[in-house]
């Protein structure tokens, strides 16, 4: 009788920390693998990459992103950043726009990232999750690093 309860005890508390995860997972719905979807995705001035999967993780209001990109040419590119989502400025690797960036959750389904270059403003980003959670799309504002204006809308699908 004793090894039943403890069976029914540790099930329970299995179930628990199960039901305790999915809700975190729903409370963050822009945490995921995502992949850009090319064909829906606007690149001014372009050429959009043949592809990018991003990783967002997000845990006690910190993000910690990477992205793998693999351009038009098929060169391949790497970058990463882990910050509060306070809007506080964090050192960037890899981004072809600045050196650091910062990220203000306005709700857990919108976020601005603002890029730096030498502390100067060089990117917006606004970025929306759908309702579904199934995508998001990040909508760029600003100049490149070869000094052009460019204004991407880009669709990532949930992975």
């Amino acid at each position: 009788m004793q090894i039943r309860r403890l069976v029914f005890v540790v099930v329970m508390l299995l179930l628990g920390g199960i039901a305790v995860t999915s809700a975190r997972a729903a409370d963050e719905p822009a945490a995921g693998t995502w992949k850009v979807n090319v064909a829906k995705s606007k690149y001014n001035p372009g050429p959009a990459p043949q592809s990018n999967t991003t990783t967002i993780k997000i845990e006690n209001d910190t993000e910690t992103y990477d992205s793998d990109i693999v351009d038009a040419s098929g060169a391949t590119s790497h970058s990463s950043f882990t910050t509060k989502l306070d809007g506080t400025d964090s050192p960037v690797t890899g981004n072809p726009y600045g050196d650091t960036i910062s990220v203000k959750r306005s709700s857990p389904t919108h976020y601005t990232a603002t890029i730096k270059k030498g502390g100067a403003v060089t990117m917006t980003v606004h970025i929306v999750v759908a309702a579904d959670g199934k995508s998001r799309t990040a909508t760029y504002h600003g100049v490149n690093s070869k000094g052009q204006k460019e204004h991407d809308v880009i669709f990532y699908d949930k992975q």
